[in-house]
């Protein structure tokens, strides 16, 4: 075949994806602007779901997060205000990046990466997988270890989600585990297991909305909560189906089986055997990785739950130990510190964008206008299902959970007054509406981290994850309705 014809046989399939995509985009185009001249006094009805519809359905096409992201922002943002529908993102990024909770992001997520940057480079966590191996040797006890070691971590979804992953990836390769296994069981074990254990950063923002909105007394919110907790049925049900999974009770489902067989969408990292000189050329010692996460750990603990203050201490005290014991020249120290908070670079760009979509859906009521639709249905028995179901759905959506809290609060509460429903069942199935969302979510920020810190890619995560995410919140959707 003439080198000329191989070359346009190469490109077509090429061209055909571009004309696709031109297409996509252009229906998108078509369907923003219609939205921004059928719409009447700011009912957006509707059209209101259509940045979240292109978000979902461009990842699944593309395999891409963030710039799906972006483009049901923008799509948005056009049904707004199609002539300065650009200016108006710009300045919702801007309000974004001002607002306390994303510098709060940046910072904890950044560090994180950094310590676990530090870690690696000092064959910390090597030593950990050694360590680990000795006892964990074969796929159900390294599995099973995995989840006992997200349980001990309950202070923080953050901290739980990179710590894990980063002690058990290099076990989970040895034993030949996909990694999409890893993100799940990280996963599982992050939003589910702060909620069942009191003592972190979710419990305490529930207890202050339990006592904001008058349900508990002042002081006694956190008392109350403990109340509640027998009914987060979603948090009990994702344990114990991950621990099922773990111990090879449940088979592998859906796109996990594929996973396991090797077939999954890994991101770049580095190993000791093909980049030996991007690690210290001394002895792995466990001491470099135990006594770094107890410092996290602790220093969370101490200073109020705050995982910021707990991972700024982890750092400083690791750079000590790490100068104390030669490692490396201080420069290279911080070189890697650097490259750690360039490993986060691409979570903490979706993270970001996913808050961009969370302000254009509010300015397009899109929460509202899905409550309203439901709002028959609200009532009697049914609230605690409905309430579930349609708030799981608003959090897997908008990628907001315990913004979800602050807006179903005042009106779950009341209903469940007005109409004689179990008012602890309904609160349990709006807490675990945010868990599953946390959960599912694949541009959730525990999802991305979880996916980040096992080098897939978030899609990748949800979706090998997705049926038993799915089968948990059919049961918890079951004993709602049974329980009422």
């Amino acid at each position: 075949m003439p080198r000329y014809v191989q070359t346009l046989a190469s490109q077509a399939p090429f061209h055909r994806t571009t004309q696709f995509g031109l297409l996509y985009l252009g229906l998108v185009l078509v369907a923003s602007l219609s939205g921004y001249m059928l719409i009447d006094d700011d009912q957006y009805g509707l059209f209101s779901l259509l940045p979240t519809t292109v978000v979902i359905s461009m990842a699944l096409l593309t395999h891409r997060t963030l710039e799906a992201l972006l483009a049901g922002a923008l799509s948005g943002f056009i049904m707004v205000s199609p002539a300065t529908a650009v200016q108006d993102m710009a300045a919702s990024g801007m309000a974004v990046m001002q607002d306390p909770t994303m510098g709060w992001i940046i910072l904890v997520c950044g560090l994180l990466g950094s310590l676990i940057g530090l870690l690696q480079f000092a064959r910390g966590t090597e030593a950990f997988s050694n360590a680990s191996g000795r006892y964990l040797k074969t796929r159900r006890s390294a599995l099973l270890g995995s989840v006992g070691l997200g349980i001990l971590i309950f202070i923080d979804d953050y901290l739980n989600a990179m710590t894990v992953s980063a002690a058990m990836k290099r076990l989970i390769d040895k034993l030949k585990i996909s990694r999409s296994m890893l993100a799940y069981i990280v996963d599982s074990t992050a939003a589910p297991i702060c909620l069942l254990i009191p003592f972190s950063t979710w419990a305490i923002y529930l207890s202050g909305l339990l006592e904001s909105h008058e349900v508990a007394e002042t002081g006694q919110g956190f008392s109350y909560y403990l109340t509640l907790i027998p009914y987060l049925f979603y948090p009990w049900v994702a344990l114990a189906m991950v621990t099922l999974v773990a111990a090879g009770l449940i088979p592998l489902l859906g796109k996990m089986k594929q996973a396991e067989r090797g077939s999954e969408e890994r991101t770049p990292e580095s190993n000791e055997e093909d980049n030996p000189e991007q690690f210290t050329q001394r002895p792995a010692r466990l001491i470099n990785f135990l006594l770094p996460v107890a410092t996290l750990i602790l220093a969370t603990w101490i200073f109020d739950i705050d995982a910021l203050i707990g991972v700024a201490f982890a750092l400083l005290l690791t750079l000590a130990l790490f100068v104390a014991q030669d490692m490396a020249p201080l420069n290279r120290l911080f070189d890697e510190i650097i490259t750690g908070l360039q490993f986060m670079l691409v979570p903490l760009g979706i993270v970001f964008s996913a808050f961009i979509l969370q302000d254009i859906n509010e300015q397009l009521s899109l929460a509202d206008t899905l409550i309203e639709w439901v709002m028959p249905v609200m009532s009697g028995k049914w609230l605690p299902a409905v309430t579930f179901l349609v708030l799981a759905g608003l959090a897997f959506a908008t990628g907001s959970f315990w913004g979800i809290y602050a807006i179903a609060f005042p009106i779950v509460v009341p209903l469940a007054l007005a109409t004689d429903a179990s008012l602890p069942l309904a609160l349990g199935a709006m807490i675990s509406a945010g868990a599953f969302g946390s959960h599912a979510c694949f541009f959730g920020d525990s999802t991305v981290l979880s996916a980040r810190g096992c080098n897939i890619t978030p899609l990748q995560h949800a979706l090998t994850q997705l049926p038993y995410v799915l089968i948990a919140a059919v049961i918890s959707t079951l004993l709602f309705i049974v329980l009422a």
